[in-house]
C-alpha cells in the first residue's frame, strides 16, 4: 500500500516554484530515510485520516448537488478508458456526465474522451500511484455540477494502492479484464473486496484468450461475495444494457 511503500511521501515532498522571470524548476525530492516503525503508523494515520475527512465532505458536497459519483478502478489495460467512451457515446444525449481522468503522466485518455464528446478533467499524479479526496475536491471546481447528473472518475490504473483511499463516491467499481488471467481476484483481494460492483470486460474475447468463466466466477464468489458482477464488451456492446438499467436506478436511488 501506498502508506507503507512511501509514494505519498515522496510525491509531496517534490516542489515547483516560480520565479519572477516566469521560468518554472522543480526540486527532486531528498532521499528519505527509513522511518521508525512508530513513525510510520503516525504518518499512516495522518494520510488516511485526513483523506477520510476530506472523503466525506465530497460526498456530502456530490449530495447537495444531486451528483452520483463513480470511481472506477483496475489494472492498466483493463479497458477503463474504452468503457467510459462507449457509455458516453451511447448516453450522453440522455444523461448529463461528466469524467475526472487520473494518471501519472500525460493526458491523453482526457483528451481521447473529449472526441467522444465527453467533458473530461485531466489529474496528473506524477509519482503517485492513487487520486486522493482533495484532488477530486479541486478538480471537481472545474466543471458545472449544477449541470450534471453523473460523475465519472478514472482511477490511476492500479490494483493496490488505490483501495485504501476513499475519494467521496457513491459507488466504487472494478473492472477485471478477462485478458488478465481467472485468478486476478485471489492475487488482489483488497481491492476487489472493496467493490461494490465489478465489470468484466472485453468478453468478445474469451474465447481467444482462454478465459476460463467459471473459476473466475468461483473467485469473485470467494474474495468478493458482497459485489454485483456485470460481463461486458465496451467494443460490442454485449451486456451494457443491463449496465444501463443498474447505473440508472442506482442513480436516481442515491440522488432521490
Amino acid at each position: 500500500m501506498c502508506q507503507t511503500c512511501g509514494c505519498s511521501l515522496a510525491t509531496h515532498d517534490a516542489l515547483i516554484h516560480a520565479h519572477d522571470s516566469g521560468h518554472f524548476h522543480t526540486h527532486e525530492p531528498s532521499p528519505v530515510p527509513a522511518p521508525h516503525p512508530s513513525r510510520l503508523l503516525e504518518i499512516t494515520q495522518s494520510i488516511l485520516n485526513k483523506n477520510e475527512r476530506l472523503a466525506e465532505r465530497n460526498r456530502g458536497y456530490f449530495l447537495a448537488k444531486n451528483v452520483f459519483v463513480l470511481n472506477l478502478l483496475s489494472s492498466p489495460g483493463s479497458g477503463k478508458t474504452s468503457f467510459i467512451e462507449r457509455i458516453f457515446g451511447d448516453r450522453q444525449a440522455e444523461i448529463p456526465m461528466a469524467v475526472i481522468v487520473g494518471d501519472l503522466e500525460t493526458d491523453n485518455d482526457a483528451q481521447r474522451l473529449r472526441q467522444s464528446g465527453a467533458t473530461a478533467i485531466q489529474i496528473t499524479t506524477g509519482n503517485l500511484c492513487h487520486l486522493e479526496a482533495e484532488m477530486i475536491a479541486q478538480a471537481s471546481q472545474r466543471l458545472d455540477l449544477e449541470a450534471l447528473q453523473i460523475l465519472w472518475i478514472e482511477n490511476v490504473g492500479n490494483l493496490v494502492c488505490p483501495a485504501a483511499y476513499d475519494l467521496g463516491e457513491n459507488l466504487r467499481v472494478v473492472l477485471f479484464s478477462v485478458t488478465e488471467g481467472e485468478d486476478k481476484p485471489l492475487k488482489y483481494p483488497t481491492m476487489f473486496k472493496s467493490a461494490q460492483v465489478i465489470v468484466i470486460t472485453k468478453i468478445d474475447i474469451v474465447d481467444a484468450v482462454g478465459f476460463d468463466r467459471t473459476t473466475a466466477l468461483k473467485n469473485l464468489a470467494q474474495i468478493a461475495p458482497q459485489a454485483q458482477i456485470f460481463e461486458v464488451s465496451a467494443k460490442t456492446g454485449a451486456g451494457m444494457s443491463s449496465w444501463y438499467s443498474f447505473l440508472a436506478s442506482s442513480a436516481r436511488n442515491s440522488t432521490s
